[in-house]
């Protein structure tokens, strides 16, 4: 068998859903969750872990999924933008982003969204300025990023003047 067609056994959790796949050894977590399982909230922009827009949470953590190799990912949890919403309800972040009008064409939105969410979930402790270091591995190149700070800013209850 050709090495590069070999298909590798992983077990995966992503959104609360179990999956057993059977995925090429060189194939992207972003490209798994696109392609394997239709999860198309996650966007490919640059494919070299510059952008950002792939960004997704494995364990907890925001990783870049066009760096991440699914069989990396094996027995790991995943969450992706999917993961966000409850029916009809917007997730926090979301929601922050809407009442802040964060995004213009929104592809960075899914990268943004679960950076976000990661520092919420992991009580990160930030002032404006470490807030804009934290983001400043997802790119925009519509908004100018001041309203996607406003939005961030607000969901993590940052107020007052920036430091930066």
């Amino acid at each position: 068998m050709n090495s590069t067609n070999s298909r590798i056994a992983v077990a995966i959790t992503v959104n609360g859903t179990a999956h057993e796949l059977q995925v090429p050894a060189r194939q992207t977590l972003a490209e798994c969750v696109r392609e394997e399982l239709g999860l198309t909230g996650t966007h490919l922009g640059c494919e070299h872990g510059v952008c950002g827009a792939c960004t997704v949470l494995v364990d907890g953590q925001a990783a870049r999924s066009c760096l991440v190799l699914t069989v990396q990912a094996d027995g790991a949890t995943i969450e992706t933008v999917e993961s966000l919403a409850n029916d009809d309800t917007l997730h926090a972040v979301q929601q922050a982003m809407v009442d802040n009008h964060g995004f213009q064409c929104a592809f960075c939105a899914p990268g943004f969204l679960m950076t976000i969410k990661a520092l919420i979930d992991n009580q990160a402790v930030l002032t404006k300025a470490t807030l804009r270091e934290e983001l400043s591995g997802n790119l925009c190149r519509c908004t100018g990023y001041a309203s996607i700070l406003a939005g961030a800013e607000a969901v993590l209850g940052l107020t007052g003047e920036s430091n930066a």
